[in-house]
């Protein structure tokens, strides 16, 4: 039980922080806020000589406003221990601030500091959704790429 505390607090030591100190130079227009990462599954699996554990069963990670979900997440670690990279699989969900952005799987590359969804994404807020095949975050400075993009988004209507 204290190995399964300890990979779950590297879990949230590690996804929660940044590998590289980022100097403030004004308020982020969304934060991701608290200084941890809570974590729900049905099961954990760790073998700490390879550095490796596996959340399954209805996995939850959350932080601030952000929700991701999924039935499972492959996780890989140092000897720090720091979370370096995480991959969830199974039909991902992610909700932040009204976006839900669901996805076959997302790679969490700490080391990179990038964070890439794939296998089809689809985003959706109110009226509006995008699709693209992959969908990439640059965590450092918070830039969006999106390949093979299509989708709707709502206009207001005409004045008088």
């Amino acid at each position: 039980m204290r190995l399964r505390h300890l990979v779950v607090a590297a879990l949230a030591v590690g996804l929660g922080t940044s590998a590289r100190p980022r100097p403030a130079v004004a308020d982020p227009l969304l934060e991701v806020g608290g200084d941890k990462m809570n974590v729900e599954a049905e099961r954990l699996d760790v073998d700490v000589n390879a550095g490796e554990a596996v959340l399954t069963g209805k996995v939850i990670l959350s932080k601030g406003d952000l929700k991701v979900s999924c039935p499972r997440i492959d996780l890989k670690f140092n000897t720090s221990p720091h979370i370096t990279w995480a991959k969830g699989s199974g039909g991902v969900q992610a909700d932040v601030r009204g976006v839900h952005a669901e996805a076959p799987e997302v790679e969490l590359d700490l080391v990179k500091q990038s964070l890439e969804l794939r296998g089809g994404v689809r985003f959706t807020r109110g009226q509006g959704w995008l699709q693209a095949e992959k969908a990439t975050i640059d965590i450092a400075t918070a830039k969006v790429s999106l390949t093979q993009v299509k989708g709707s988004l709502p206009v207001p209507p005409r004045g008088p």
